[in-house]
């Protein structure tokens, strides 16, 4: 085997010990951003509705509708996290990784649509019939006070999100467009949305106190609104594709874009490692077909059919499949490969399935 070749063999060598404790800590890591986030939005959401009543604020009451909408997502999400944690039994032989992407297509097309809905009609409804709002200053320290609660919860969130990236050696903004942790990405946005809706209604009091006009109010509730349906369905495609299995490695897109437009956390290149590893290893002459896809936040499942030298035994074979699976489950986010020889003597049923470590 050539050098190059050893030096990416090694890169699937070493971290058989990191795996499940490096799962283990994301998932713990996960469920506290979820949970920071639910209570920061629960409190928000209850000082918004006391003081949509106070004031009769169209945006007011848009924001509290808008942070109930995020606390209903964050229950989804810590379900989804509690769910896809658990390890594969008889009936899910491959886990329950994708519970998460589940509960997170719920929450994104449920909850987030909720808040849509009441969002536009109270816009357009103080469009047509503007209203009188009062007691501005008790609005605006709510709407301070909850900018203070979401920038905590963006602190836990993007923090994450940023040890994420450098982990896997990619900008802060590709990380969270392509990361495979549905509930990060989502409690991510939402709480840079919910900053922005913050600001937003801040804005539109400050313009209703000044012109004594409450259309500012309802253009901020229509704005607020079409902003949550942008993305609540760039959620609910993220949680697609990962459902349905996509995968774009191979289209050889920038930051593994197709055209499409599906993204999945894995470069060209790195595609270009794992093929390069499968071919530099003895008795490996071609690959015939191969397929990366994910059971689960950071669970990757690889799938190769690969082309082996004629003259190998039976038990080499065996050997063969047995030392590149062991291999390449080393790797902290590998969760399962399958290994099909075709050509040479054939390995027998149990040696060419791997079910993989639990999660």
């Amino acid at each position: 085997m050539s050098e190059n070749n050893s030096k990416m063999k090694a890169g699937f060598i070493g971290l058989g010990h990191m795996r499940v404790v490096g799962d283990r800590q994301g998932n713990a890591e996960s469920m506290r951003t979820v949970l920071v986030s639910l209570g920061a939005g629960l409190g928000v959401a209850l000082a918004k509705v006391g003081a949509a009543l106070i004031t009769g604020s169209t945006a007011m009451a848009v924001e509290a509708a808008h942070s109930f909408a995020d606390t209903g997502n964050d229950l989804s999400l810590f379900i989804a996290q509690h769910r896809s944690s658990r390890p594969p039994d008889d009936q899910h032989p491959l886990g329950y990784g994708r519970e998460a992407y589940f509960w997170a297509l719920i929450a994104a097309l449920g909850v987030f649509l909720a808040g849509v809905v009441f969002s536009l009609r109270e816009g357009i409804d103080q469009l047509i019939h503007p209203s009188v709002t009062t007691s501005f200053a008790v609005a605006y320290v709510v709407l301070v006070l909850s900018a203070v609660f979401d920038l905590v919860s963006l602190r836990q969130s993007a923090g994450q999100m940023s040890r994420r990236a450098r982990s896997y050696n990619r900008e802060f903004l590709e990380e969270s467009r392509v990361t495979s942790e549905p509930s990060l990405r989502a409690v991510f946005v939402e709480d840079v949305m919910s900053i922005a809706g913050d600001a937003t209604a801040f804005a539109a009091l400050v313009l209703n106190q000044l012109t004594g006009s409450s259309i500012p109010q309802g253009v901020a509730a229509v704005l607020i609104a079409l902003v949550m349906i942008r993305i609540s369905v760039r959620l609910i495609q993220r949680s697609h594709d990962f459902l349905v299995g996509a995968w774009s490695g191979a289209a050889g897109g920038p930051h593994g874009h197709d055209v499409a437009g599906v993204t999945q956390p894995f470069r060209p290149d790195e595609e270009k490692t794992i093929r390069a590893f499968l071919l530099g290893y003895p008795g490996v002459t071609s690959i015939r077909e191969l397929v990366l896809t994910f059971l689960g936040p950071g669970q990757i499942w690889i799938v190769a059919r690969v082309d082996i030298d004629e003259g190998l035994s039976g038990a080499q074979v065996e050997a063969l499949v047995y030392g590149i699976e062991s291999r390449m489950k080393h790797h902290e986010n590998i969760y399962r490969v399958d290994i099909v020889p075709i050509g040479g003597a054939q390995a027998s049923p149990q040696s060419t399935t791997s079910q993989g470590p639990a999660a």
